[in-house]
């Protein structure tokens, strides 16, 4: 039902204290945005579709174990020649992450028009799409022709997280105009405080959400760390969400945990069309958002894109 489409990443991150004057020693966890949003609404119990390409070796096969192995449908996930993509992680005093990526000729951004129409779920009625794979060509462009053509057609919600990565842009311009593009033709749109900066520099968040929310999309959700995220919709007020405070220990997939939060969440209430979200009422709405909040805050209690199952959900809501 949940289709993400996007990019996959071997997390190198660091293993325990640096011995000083010794060599840095890393532990490859299976990553990116497409995938770690696949698994965690998985986790959560949605019947989830993981749409991407797929670079060979043992990198390609880690990959795509973690995601059988969660539950994830791969049928989806395409044989690439290219390489896998890999992110260098850093993790600051407080456990949040920077990141180095190795990309370039990666699998995840050579997506062709036949590919996403052969790789296509038929019972797709959520699909999301974000991060790099959605503003690097050539692929990003046949990515955008799909969203448009779903969108057209109604046959299923859409939702899009920039998940910027300033350090791989090239031509800032043409992302922020596909960003741009993108979010207004999304039902869904998820982006952070901090890509917010880097998209319109000096935006108040607030008022973004609200501008986004009358340009397109029937919700518009801006999140800020540790601090209240803000919701709008067409013609609403901006909620706010305090997410709960927790003993961190990285925030590597945070957002892309809250993001599959909502989704599975919309599919277990059964909101999935445009016009369902927007007249969702408000305490259902707030809702969701909680329990997508709680989720992200749960996969920052341990290491590396670890998100809670459906489980793990239920208990900490108690």
């Amino acid at each position: 039902m949940i289709t993400v489409c996007g990019e996959l990443v071997i997390d190198l991150i660091p293993s325990g204290d640096p011995t000083p004057g010794a060599p840095p020693q890393y532990t490859a966890f299976p990553g990116g945005n497409a995938l770690n949003v696949a698994v965690a609404a998985a986790r959560l119990g949605a019947a989830t579709h993981l749409m991407s390409r797929v670079g060979p070796g043992p990198f390609g096969a880690l990959l795509r174990e973690h995601a059988a192995g969660n539950g994830v449908a791969t049928e989806a996930m395409l044989p690439a020649p290219e390489p896998v993509s890999l992110a260098v992680v850093e993790l600051a005093e407080h456990g949040s992450a920077s990141y180095s990526f190795h990309t370039v000729g990666a699998a995840d951004w050579q997506w062709t028009a036949a590919e996403l129409a052969a790789a296509w779920p038929a019972d797709t009625r959520i699909v999301h799409i974000g991060s790099i794979s959605s503003w690097t060509p050539p692929g990003s462009l046949a990515i955008a022709d799909l969203v448009r053509r779903v969108r057209a057609e109604g046959t299923a919600l859409v939702s899009f997280d920039p998940n910027v990565r300033p350090s791989l842009v090239t031509d800032a311009d043409a992302v922020r105009a596909q960003v741009t593009e993108l979010r207004r033709v999304a039902d869904v749109v998820k982006v952070s405080a901090e890509d917010l900066a880097w998209l319109e520099p000096g935006a108040d968040l607030d008022e973004a959400a609200v501008r986004w929310a009358a340009e397109g999309p029937s919700l518009v959700v801006v999140t800020d760390g540790g601090d209240a995220l803000r919701a709008a919709r067409p013609g609403g007020a901006v909620l706010r969400v305090q997410p709960p405070s927790v003993t961190v220990v990285d925030t590597v997939g945070a957002g892309d945990s809250l993001a599959a939060g909502l989704f599975a969440g919309l599919a277990r209430t059964g909101v999935l069309t445009s016009a369902q979200l927007r007249d969702l009422p408000e305490p259902e709405l707030i809702a969701l958002l909680d329990d997508a909040a709680l989720v992200a805050a749960l996969a920052c209690t341990r290491p590396g894109a670890d998100p809670p199952t459906l489980a793990e959900l239920t208990a900490a809501r108690r």
